[in-house]
């Protein structure tokens, strides 16, 4: 069940995904860490972010839409509080999830990062508006997206995955851009902006209007563009949007990802990332796979 994405060894290609998993410290006595490939963080800011406002969370058909707003305790007291019991954790696997409205903000969060003990990687969340660009995603950029992936390449001492915005018209361009800026590996999809009216009083049904849908929902879309970004780049791909199975992770790693992220099905099922992870095993037994690596990039044309 091993893969590798950069040189960090995982034990299943498995992970749960940023936003979805709290700190890890909270799954701890939940799932089986030692038997998930690794966790993503919440979003780490340079500052605590108290978020949106309420209702930040709905469920749709198929999927929820949510606008937490990037709630977080800020980079340093995660450092200080959440990071020595995550070390205590055998066997599991830390990414760091780091966002920021400015390049500084991401460099600044780095760099507090990498005195850090105890993370294996960072996934760099493109899908921020960017304050000093007049609020210009970073993701849907490619002159933006190529700044910040090289100027956080170059600060970062671990290894940097980027996540992509999937709001953009050329995913494989955008990942292309990322890979170009020294990005060793990417991560997509991230959500959709969308928005939800309640018919009866005409008001959206998010307190921020709009927010991103995950989900079922997506999957179709998201295998697309795993698929897409797979043959425009040669860094590992790891793929999200809409895992409830086993079937499904196999599915995104046949369009090409070397890993996956179980997202939104954690909300239903606090299990149900290493339950996926134990299904994706018994899937590659029955199916006579040695290696569950051997998927990636296996579908038949």
């Amino acid at each position: 069940m091993r893969v590798n994405i950069a040189g960090v060894e995982l034990r299943s290609p498995v992970i749960a995904a940023s936003g979805t998993f709290g700190y890890g410290i909270e799954f701890e006595e939940i799932v089986s860490l030692e038997r998930i490939g690794a966790f993503v963080t919440k979003g780490l800011s340079r500052e605590p972010m108290a978020g949106n406002a309420a209702p930040r969370i709905i469920e749709t058909a198929a999927g929820m839409i949510n606008a937490i707003g990037l709630q977080n305790m800020g980079v340093r007291p995660f450092i200080a509080e959440k990071l020595p019991k995550l070390r205590k954790l055998a066997g599991a696997v830390v990414i760091a999830n780091v966002f920021g409205f400015t390049i500084e903000d991401c460099l600044e969060v780095i760099g507090a990062l990498n005195d850090a003990e105890g993370i294996a990687m960072y996934e760099l969340n493109a899908s921020c508006p960017n304050t000093s660009h007049g609020g210009m995603v970073f993701g849907t950029d490619p002159a933006l997206l190529h700044e910040l992936t090289v100027r956080c390449k170059a600060a970062a001492k671990r290894p940097l995955m980027v996540k992509l915005s999937p709001n953009v018209t050329n995913i494989g361009q955008m990942a292309k851009v990322a890979e170009d800026g020294g990005a060793d590996a990417v991560s997509l999809v991230n959500t959709f902006v969308s928005l939800a009216i309640d018919v009866k009083t005409r008001k959206p049904k998010i307190a921020n209007v709009t927010g991103g849908l995950s989900g079922p929902a997506i999957k179709p879309i998201a295998v697309r563009m795993v698929h897409e970004v797979s043959r425009a780049v040669k860094i590992p791909v790891v793929g999200m949007g809409g895992i409830v199975r086993a079937e499904d992770a196999v599915e995104f790693m046949l369009a090409g990802a070397t890993a996956v992220q179980v997202g939104t099905a954690s909300y239903a099922d606090p299990r149900a990332v290493e339950n996926i992870a134990n299904g994706l095993k018994r899937w590659c037994a029955s199916h006579g796979l040695a290696q569950a690596a051997s998927l990636t990039g296996g579908m038949l044309l």
